[in-house]
């Protein structure tokens, strides 16, 4: 029963987790207009995410343009696109064969072989969350540096957007639920064989002393 509650938190986690990597995927909030500075302009605001990027004027009306060319990207977009969507995909996948092998279903039958699918979904999550936090923070990174970068500071500055920490939140809750299903998911040893043998030895004593 335990077991059960478990795997039921992580779930709850890995689909709270794998929302936040559809969110990271699809809005354009990885990098975004930072107002500093002596002239402030407020008028409009550029944010850019992995596919699109955006302009928000201060009437609401927002104009997107999509990235056309791949090879014109930088490094840490493409890793980001591929990363990212790998983890999604590896997250789903794992939430598949946790319910599978969960105690609260009955996909499975052999109980023993409920723990080691609930362990290799575990993995799962653990590599999609770790996937997902490595180009977020490539990124950040970026960001960061260019920020403070002496050259750019004519140029409007960006600064780390809402995915940023959304897909950080997504990737430690993904890492806590592979992580607790991989501790409460360990094969059951099986002492049957030991037992019978220590009966064994200790029914045949008494028939001896009777001789």
């Amino acid at each position: 029963m335990g077991s059960a509650v478990v795997q039921m938190a992580c779930v709850a986690l890995g689909v709270v987790g794998l929302i936040g990597i559809v969110v990271c995927c699809a809005v354009p909030l990885w990098r975004v207009s930072a107002f500093t500075g002596s002239n402030i302009v407020t008028a409009e605001r550029s944010q850019e995410g992995l596919w699109t990027t955006c302009v928000v004027q201060s009437t609401g009306q927002q104009q997107c343009k999509n990235f056309e060319s791949l090879l014109d990207l930088g490094a840490d977009r493409q890793a980001a696109r591929a990363l990212t969507i790998i983890s999604g995909m590896l997250c789903c996948l794992s939430l598949l064969v946790l319910f599978c092998g969960s105690d609260f279903t009955t996909c499975v039958e052999n109980e023993d072989v409920k723990p080691k699918i609930s362990l290799v979904a575990g993995v799962g999550m653990l590599l999609a969350g770790i996937l997902v936090i490595i180009p977020v923070s490539w990124f950040a990174h970026n960001t960061v540096r260019d920020f403070y970068t002496p050259l750019l500071s004519s140029s409007p500055r960006m600064e780390m957007g809402a995915c940023i920490f959304v897909g950080w939140a997504a990737g430690v809750l993904l890492i806590i639920a592979g992580g607790l299903l991989c501790c409460f998911s360990r094969p059951k040893q099986g002492n049957t064989g030991g037992k019978a043998k220590y009966y064994s030895n200790s029914a045949s004593a008494p028939n001896k002393n009777y001789v």
